[in-house]
């Protein structure tokens, strides 16, 4: 670990920071925001045997790539990996489904918030369309920063051919139930587009994207097929890599510059008794309105993240220490990173239980 972390710290410039205070203008006045860094879940030092089911959580910060034991008490089932209740993260929001069907929205996991007063939030009993399942979830993504916006919607995104909608803070709040007919988004991660106000999910392969809202697209879904522009040029051995690698697609909107972005992430189980993936490639293409996927190498001050939660972008610039014209990959036995201007690769192969980077979140000053 200490070898990977040295690494890493050598590819970053300036002094890391937690807190980053934000200078806003608003009607001629100057106001500060603080927020928290991106950073992932390592997991929890066990209180002791008084308290079993307690942890204190231990988080990595992206611009430091430095543990940081902190003082907060989480539930130890949401960083074990042989637990398996958590199911997906959005806006730093874990949500949870045990057996009784239940799916639950916990801001244990979020550095930021409480862990005296922690927020738990159970959404209404799944309802399973015929021929369809709810017990193998894909991901889960929200509208809003907060299940307790009146106007946020949270969507679930199951393994096969259904996705469901709610509105949490609404009064006697209901799923809806969307049976998703081409078979190429039966696997695929579900994302919110603030741009679009829709649920977007990329098709296998990347050629198609469906998107869904409560409403007019509940049964007749909007679908856009890509057309990809300046591919690279691959040598033969790296076409047989890609090959045999698994592939996952993945939208990430960058909510500052209005940009979209299709990322192909390939992964390759390692060699030896302890099957492991890991990341062999990754490729970026922006995507624009008329459905052009052009491949880039460049994507200017952001930094892309992309792990067991809804994907997000920041600006660089907003946290020093944290490069530019990267992208950050997290899933249970890998953390990556992946420089995009040379396509180097630094992996650090592990067991991770929550393995869920939590965007930056805002701090009551």
């Amino acid at each position: 670990m200490s070898l990977h972390l040295s690494r890493l710290s050598r590819l970053r410039l300036g002094k890391p920071v937690f807190v980053r205070s934000c200078l806003l203008h608003s009607k001629g006045f100057s106001t500060f925001l603080l927020q928290t860094s991106p950073c992932f879940v390592y997991g929890a030092e066990p209180c002791g045997p008084r308290n079993a089911d307690l942890g204190k959580l231990i988080i990595y910060k992206a611009n430091e790539y430095d543990s940081h034991h902190l003082e907060k008490k989480v539930p130890m089932e949401l960083v074990d990996r042989k637990a398996m209740v958590t199911i997906g993260s959005s806006h730093g929001w874990v949500a949870t489904l045990k057996d009784d069907g239940i799916v639950r929205l916990q801001d244990d996991l979020n550095p930021a918030a409480s862990d005296t007063n922690p927020k738990r939030i159970p959404l209404p009993p799944l309802v399973t369309l015929p021929h369809c399942q709810t017990k193998l979830v894909t991901n889960v993504a929200m509208s809003t920063s907060s299940p307790e916006d009146e106007d946020c919607v949270v969507a679930v995104k199951f393994l096969g051919p259904q996705l469901s909608l709610c509105r949490p803070a609404q009064a006697n709040s209901k799923w809806t139930n969307i049976r998703i007919e081409p078979p190429c988004f039966y696997s695929s991660p579900v994302m919110y587009s603030k741009k679009h106000d829709m649920f977007r999910i990329p098709g296998s392969g990347g050629h198609l994207i469906g998107s869904w809202d409560l409403h007019k697209h509940k049964h007749n879904p909007k679908i856009q097929r890509l057309r990809f522009k300046n591919f690279p040029e691959l040598t033969k051995f790296k076409r047989e890599l890609l090959g045999s690698c698994c592939t996952s697609q993945h939208l990430v909107e960058s909510r500052t510059t209005g940009e979209t972005f299709l990322v192909k992430w390939y992964r390759k189980a390692t060699s030896g008794g302890d099957l492991k993936m890991k990341t062999k490639a990754l490729m970026v293409f922006k995507l624009d309105e008329q459905g052009s996927a052009v491949y880039t190498e460049d994507i200017g001050d952001l930094v892309i993240f992309l792990s067991k939660s809804e994907p997000f972008c920041v600006n660089g610039s907003s946290f020093p220490g944290l490069c530019s014209n990267q992208v950050h990959t997290f899933d249970i036995d890998e953390s990556a990173l992946v420089d995009l201007e040379d396509s180097s690769i630094i992996s650090w192969v592990d067991a991770f239980g929550s393995p869920y980077f939590i965007p930056p979140q805002k701090i009551d000053s």
